[in-house]
C-alpha cells in the first residue's frame, strides 16, 4: 500500500512525540514512485496512504491505462531507453557496453528526441532505410534492430501504441558467413604453434565448445566427471575479473562434454606449471588476477605473422570452437545439445551458423523414409 516515515534523526520509538512533520511514500497507477509530505499525526498518514490505496483499487482499467500513455507516451525515445535499460538486470558489462555503443551511435542519433507515442511501423522502416543510407554493416543493422523491437514491445506492452509498431517491418537480413574451419591435420599444427596457455585454451575451445573467455578461468575444481566439465564462470573482457556466464544468473552453470584429449591436456598442464585455488591460467605477471583476455589474441597474431603453419584463409580465433560444432554435429549429435553446449540462448543462432554442417540431405532422407516404409 506504501509507507510513511519521518526524515529527522529520532528513532521510530519516539515518532509520536517529536515535532516532526510525517512523509508517506507509495506508486502511482502509473507505477511512478511518488511523496506527499506534512501530515501532522500517524494516523494522518495512514488515512491518507489507505485513500491512495482505495483510489487505485476504484480506478477503472481504462483510466490506468490512460494515465500511462499520458505518462510514456510524452517521454523522449532517450528517456524511455534509459528507464528500460536500467531494468535489464541479467546483462553482463560486455553485453552493456555492447548496448551503449548501439544506443550512442546508431538509435539516439535518429531517434533519441522522438516522441514514444508517435512511433509505428513507417518510423521503423526509416530507421532501418538511415542505416543502410548510411552503410552501416549488417550484423550492426540488425542488432540495432533487435534493441529498437525489444524497447517498442516493452512500451506495447504498456499500451502506448493501438497497433504493433513493428508490423510488417521488413528486418534487416544478416546472415552469417560460413564459418571457417580447419581440418583436424591443420588443427593439430596450429594447437602447438604457441605456448602451452595457448595449446590448453584452444583444447578447451576445439573439444569443448568454450569461448575463450570462459577457457580462461578452467579450473580442476569443474571436472565433476571422467568426461563431464562444469562451466561455471568465465573472465570478462570488459572488467578483466571472474564474472558469471552470460545470459545466466549467478551461480547457474552449463555442464558440456571432457573428451579424453582435452582432460590429459588439463592434467599435463598441471603438472607442468601448477594451479591456484584451483585455477589453471592466471596473469602471466601477477598470479592474484585472471588470465587476461587479450594475451590469447596476441599469440595468435604471431603465429599468424610467422606463417609456419598451415592455417585455413579467413580462419579466426572462433574457428576452434566452430570445429566444436562441426565435429558433434557431422557425427549426428542433436543440434540441440550441441546449441546448449556452446550457450546459444536461441537455437536459430546455431543452426543459421552451421546449418550447412549438418548431415542428410532431402534425397537421402527420401531413401531413409521409403526403406523404413518397404521394410
Amino acid at each position: 500500500m506504501g509507507s510513511f516515515f519521518k526524515e529527522c534523526d529520532h528513532p521510530r520509538s519516539r515518532w509520536s512525540k517529536c515535532p516532526h512533520a510525517y512523509k508517506i511514500r507509495y506508486r502511482s497507477a502509473t507505477g511512478k514512485q511518488m511523496e506527499e509530505s506534512g501530515f501532522t499525526t500517524q494516523d494522518d498518514a495512514i488515512e491518507r496512504l489507505t485513500d491512495v490505496y482505495k483510489a487505485k483499487k476504484a480506478a477503472p482499467r481504462g483510466q490506468a491505462k490512460a494515465e500511462r500513455i499520458a505518462l510514456y507516451g510524452a517521454m523522449r525515445f532517450s528517456e524511455y531507453a534509459a528507464e528500460w535499460k536500467a531494468g535489464q538486470r541479467d546483462l553482463g558489462p560486455a553485453s552493456v557496453r555492447h548496448l551503449d555503443s548501439l544506443l550512442e551511435h546508431h538509435m539516439l542519433p535518429l531517434l533519441g528526441s522522438r516522441r514514444m507515442d508517435t512511433f509505428d511501423h513507417r518510423i521503423v522502416e526509416a530507421f532501418i532505410r538511415s542505416m543502410e543510407r548510411a552503410g552501416t554493416g549488417l550484423a550492426t543493422q540488425a542488432n540495432a534492430f533487435d534493441k529498437l523491437k525489444a524497447i517498442l514491445l516493452d512500451a506495447h506492452r504498456l499500451g502506448l501504441f493501438d497497433d504493433h509498431p513493428l508490423a510488417g517491418v521488413k528486418p534487416p537480413q544478416y546472415d552469417p558467413q560460413r564459418a571457417v574451419i580447419p581440418s583436424p591435420t591443420q588443427l593439430q599444427q596450429i594447437r602447438t604453434a604457441g605456448d602451452d596457455r595457448f595449446r590448453l585454451i584452444t583444447d578447451l575451445m576445439n573439444g569443448c565448445g568454450m569461448r575463450n573467455g570462459k577457457a580462461a578461468a578452467v579450473n580442476l575444481r569443474n571436472i565433476v566427471a571422467d568426461d563431464v566439465y562444469r562451466i561455471t564462470e568465465q573472465v570478462n573482457q570488459t572488467t578483466g575479473h571472474y564474472a558469471r556466464l552470460k545470459h545466466r544468473k549467478m551461480g547457474e552453470y552449463r555442464d558440456v562434454p571432457l573428451p579424453t584429449h582435452v582432460k590429459e591436456t588439463i592434467e599435463w598442464y598441471t603438472d607442468t606449471h601448477g594451479t591456484t585455488d584451483g585455477y589453471l591460467l592466471r596473469h602471466p605477471q601477477d598470479l592474484s588476477r585472471p588470465f587476461p583476455y587479450y594475451y590469447l589474441n596476441n599469440q595468435w597474431q604471431r603465429i599468424k605473422k610467422a606463417d609456419e603453419v598451415d592455417i585455413p584463409e579467413g580462419m579466426v580465433i572462433y574457428s576452434f570452437r566452430h570445429f566444436f560444432a562441426s565435429n558433434c554435429l557431422t557425427h549426428n549429435i542433436p543440434i540441440t545439445d550441441v546449441a546448449e553446449w556452446m550457450g546459444h540462448k536461441n537455437i536459430d543462432v546455431t543452426f543459421k551458423t552451421y546449418r550447412h554442417l549438418m548431415p542428410g540431405t532431402i534425397s537421402t532422407a527420401a531413401t531413409i523414409l521409403n526403406h523404413t516404409l518397404t521394410a
